[in-house]
């Protein structure tokens, strides 16, 4: 089930988190929201293999770590559409949820990655650390963006 962010915020209970995903072709990156839904904090990266095995993972996690809903970000093209990345996050979506009883919002990530990434770099971290990182600093670039918007 899809809803907004500010329905998804609305209908968790206190001890419920929210999980941000940045999906990728290749990995998955993830970050946590704290209890009170106002910082989001880098997870996990997630190497994509089978989408059965993924799905068990996020299961994993959203048990362990009282998951009340997911933010996805949807990588929409610069001028609002969607390509064939959007299209290919709207079907793992789609699965995640038929897995997963629990709602997802989409959030538009346009330039997280990037945003991410030039931070990454203005820190001097090498090619091989930013590698390890960008997937779930994006994912917590993409579910800050959600929670902020919630204005706590």
């Amino acid at each position: 089930m899809t809803a907004s962010v500010r329905q998804i915020a609305a209908a968790l209970s206190r001890d419920q988190r929210l999980l941000g995903l940045d999906v990728g072709k290749k990995t998955i990156g993830l970050a946590l929201s704290d209890r009170m839904r106002t910082v989001a904090s880098p997870f996990e990266t997630i190497k994509r293999s089978k989408l059965k095995a993924d799905l068990a993972r996020l299961e994993a996690i959203v048990a362990e770590h009282k998951i009340g809903g997911f933010v996805v970000g949807l990588p929409l093209n610069m001028d609002g559409s969607e390509g064939p990345r959007a299209q290919a996050t709207r079907q793992f979506a789609k699965d995640l949820t038929e897995a997963i009883d629990i709602p997802l919002a989409f959030w538009d990530e346009r330039l997280s990655t990037a945003a991410v990434t030039r931070t990454l770099i203005d820190a001097d971290a090498s090619r091989k650390r930013r590698k390890d990182l960008v997937d779930k600093l994006a994912a917590a670039y993409i579910l800050q963006g959600a929670l902020d918007s919630l204005g706590h």
